[in-house]
């Protein structure tokens, strides 16, 4: 591990998204709160309905169960439905990471129990009929008023279902998963209206009748609002443009875009935005890159390494070249911050955000430790600017460079093999418990590194990362 500590400086003028208050904590809570709320209001509707009573002939408490699960099954996809509508609120409450890890769960939950609903519906309604489950299941998709359209809606939701599993992702391009992806929206919006129309927990009373219908409004409104709406918006109003495009190494890009009022855009150093350049085919692909230096009201910049199409495409980029942006996301940013001390982490491409918030950061003697972990010193990029505003921060960087250590899981080179994980964190930052934690790099290398700081003392709310699998 090669070291190298820097000299205290001068402060530097502090960049204007710095100057924004932290995350207010409550958020998370109240998000949470409303979708529990939601949830048992649900429920507590079945239960005003006789949905303890109806437990009759086994197909009437089939029935009724299926009701039970079809409603939480209803409930979940809206809750989801928000949870995909990029409502700022949320995003900022949760995170990429935790707005993923509940997204697959409400997802998966939803689904599974959108399932039960038809199966325990279908042979309820079949036991008091001769016609058997397949030609009732038949029966109530052709006769009854919104079925055709739940089954179309049900074969979206599988489909977007199955490619989310991980075998089937792992197959498929970003690009790809994602358009995939927004047929969830279609699902949601086929497979839930028969309900409105037919159900009669729907139309059971005016206090039933005005949540439903209420809640899928907000859900259409915040999908037009934050998914549509407010990119366009923003994308008008600071009319982005390609103004340089800078080869940081023969795989890595930088790009950095001028605009109108960027003062106005509430972005932090190291968030990201999905970006659309218009430069013909391929426009109307977004995909997620981080800022790599921090918003000064004048220009974003980003910097990305050639991995795909996509990424490989920005070197290609001419000045000029309109953007459209969505966005800001992600709470890896400064305003999460629990205490004076932080300590940067991150592993090639991953520097990038690190580098972007290591410019907004206070200066303080010692107050900032960057670990830049690479397989070689020709990985490394934007060095010079690392090591200026490290020493402008009174700060130090720390380069770790050599091969992945093949034999066990670890975020450290095979040639620190004698060292634990947690050991080589204590080595390097002997405080590091203090301070807060902030990871970028593949979800592997973070899980070691996660591991490795909780191992050294660190707790769960100073620990910070951004997860941009998919």
């Amino acid at each position: 591990m090669t070291s190298l500590a820097l000299p205290e400086s001068p402060d530097l003028s502090v960049p204007a998204a710095s100057r924004r208050g932290p995350t207010p904590l409550w958020w998370r809570d109240a998000s949470a709160v409303f979708a529990w709320g939601v949830t048992l209001f649900v429920v507590a509707l079945w239960v005003a309905g006789g949905g303890l009573t109806a437990f009759g002939t086994l197909g009437e408490s089939l029935i009724n169960i299926g009701r039970l699960t079809g409603l939480v099954a209803s409930v979940l996809m809206l809750l989801q439905v928000l949870l995909m509508a990029r409502i700022p609120f949320v995003e900022q409450a949760w995170g990429q990471d935790e707005l993923a890890r509940v997204h697959r769960l409400v997802g998966f939950t939803s689904f599974n129990l959108m399932v039960v609903h038809i199966v325990l519906t279908t042979i309820g309604y079949s036991a008091g009929t001769d016609l058997g489950v397949v030609a009732t299941f038949v029966d109530q998709v052709l006769h009854s008023p919104g079925m055709l359209l739940a089954l179309a809606g049900t074969i979206a939701l599988v489909m977007v279902v199955v490619t989310s599993v991980m075998k089937a992702r792992a197959k498929l391009r970003y690009e790809s998963w994602h358009l995939l992806h927004l047929y969830a929206y279609l699902g949601a919006g086929l497979a839930l209206p028969h309900q409105l129309w037919t159900g009669q927990d729907f139309k059971a009373s005016v206090v039933a009748t005005v949540f439903w219908w209420g809640l899928y409004a907000f859900a259409l409104v915040a999908v037009l609002v934050y998914r549509v709406g407010l990119p366009l918006i923003r994308s008008q109003r600071h009319r982005l443009v390609v103004s340089e495009v800078v080869a940081e190494s023969p795989t890595v890009t930088s790009v950095v875009m001028t605009g109108r009022r960027l003062d106005r855009l509430p972005v932090r150093a190291g968030q990201f935005f999905q970006w659309r350049f218009l430069d013909g085919a391929g426009w109307t692909r977004g995909n997620p890159y981080s800022l790599s230096a921090a918003p000064d009201g004048r220009s974003l910049r980003i910097t990305a390494e050639a991995v795909g199409a996509s990424s490989a495409r920005l070197a290609t980029l001419r000045p000029g070249t309109k953007v459209l942006v969505e966005g800001p996301y992600g709470r890896l940013h400064a305003g999460v911050r629990t205490s004076d001390k932080a300590v940067l982490i991150g592993a090639g491409i991953g520097i990038t955000p690190l580098r972007a918030i290591l410019e907004e950061l206070p200066s303080s003697p010692d107050g900032v430790v960057v670990i830049y972990r690479v397989g070689s010193q020709s990985d490394i990029v934007l060095a010079d600017e690392l090591l200026d505003l490290a020493r402008a921060k009174g700060g130090r960087v720390v380069a770790v460079v050599g091969h992945r250590n093949r034999e066990r899981a670890s975020w450290l080179p095979v040639e620190s093999r004698h060292l634990t994980d947690a050991e080589a964190l204590t080595r390097i930052v002997p405080d590091i418990a203090e301070r807060d934690v902030y990871v970028c790099g593949n979800p592997a290398w973070m899980d070691a590194v996660i591991a490795a700081a909780h191992e050294a003392g660190v707790p769960d709310e100073a620990v910070h990362h951004e997860r941009f699998s998919y």
